[in-house]
């Protein structure tokens, strides 16, 4: 008896001894016998680290060892933009400065794996793949390996995507069927996959110095003259037959400076960008 008696005194005199000795609050020890406060343990500062600035939106042009996917990679480095090129045949054969600051890529729009790669970390495509042959081989070109590409940078979650297709021609579509009816199947796809960051050009004739092997040809000569002209012959277009024939032909400069903005520039509206829609956003600073 004496023994549990002896236990409940102890235990009871329990919170006098804390109160006499301090208590732990807080990671300190607050000592009731005097002012002082005793740290137990140190909180260090932690050390400020600004965050790294973001690099150059990275862009990825398909193509653009072509004529008018040199002329993008060009700009977009211009620009100050990471460009890189994805084609069959790598890198281009063109011997400038601007060259040497895009990474090219080789491989085939048709094999996904190896578009997968080029397109890692990649913030926007530019499409300017295109060819002409058999109706099975232009639709191919035109229509399956765009729409793959279109597929894929919505799976990578690309944020924007810029189609350049063609202008309608009247008569010249119902003679190259299979390259418009592979641009149009490409063009509902991209408008399908992208809707708010698809971007479709329509030029119509595209001039400019292009480069075979080590030969330039200046197509500007011609089409220069005729843009002039054919800009102040828009309400002939309307014509049935020979209307579209009369759509102005237009500098690959314009179309690669109004591509590169339409990748880049995310106020850029989304939707189908037409020959005149060209000519306008090229005029803009």
């Amino acid at each position: 008896m004496r023994t549990i008696v002896s236990r409940l005194i102890q235990s009871h005199s329990l919170p006098s001894r804390l109160s006499s000795q301090g208590i732990l609050r807080n990671g300190r020890l607050l000592s009731t016998g005097s002012n002082k406060v005793e740290e137990t343990f140190k909180v260090e500062e932690a050390e400020t680290v600004k965050p790294e600035a973001p690099g150059p939106e990275k862009v990825l042009v398909l193509g653009g060892n072509g004529f008018v996917g040199s002329h993008v990679c060009k700009e977009a480095v211009q620009q100050g933009f990471s460009v890189s090129s994805f084609s069959r045949s790598g890198r281009s054969s063109i011997q400038e400065s601007w060259a040497d600051s895009v990474v090219w890529h080789q491989g085939s729009l048709l094999v996904q794996d190896s578009l997968k790669n080029a397109m890692n970390d990649v913030s926007a495509v530019v499409s300017c793949v295109g060819g002409f042959g058999s109706y099975s081989h232009m639709y191919k070109i035109n229509g399956t390996a765009n729409i793959n590409a279109i597929r894929t940078a919505a799976e990578q979650g690309v944020k924007r995507f810029v189609y350049i297709s063609a202008a309608d021609f009247g008569l010249v579509n119902y003679l190259l069927r299979g390259y418009y009816d592979g641009k149009r199947a490409a063009e509902a796809e991209l408008l399908s996959k992208f809707t708010y960051g698809g971007v479709i050009l329509r030029p119509g004739f595209i001039y400019g110095t292009r480069q075979v092997g080590g030969m330039k040809i200046p197509l500007g000569v011609i089409g220069s003259p005729l843009e002039t002209i054919l800009q102040h012959a828009k309400p002939l277009n309307k014509v049935p037959v020979f209307g579209p024939l009369l759509t102005p032909p237009v500098s690959v400069t314009a179309v690669a400076k109004v591509a590169v903005r339409a990748a880049t520039d995310q106020v850029f509206p989304p939707g189908i960008v037409d020959v005149y829609g060209i000519l306008r956003f090229s005029e803009q600073k």
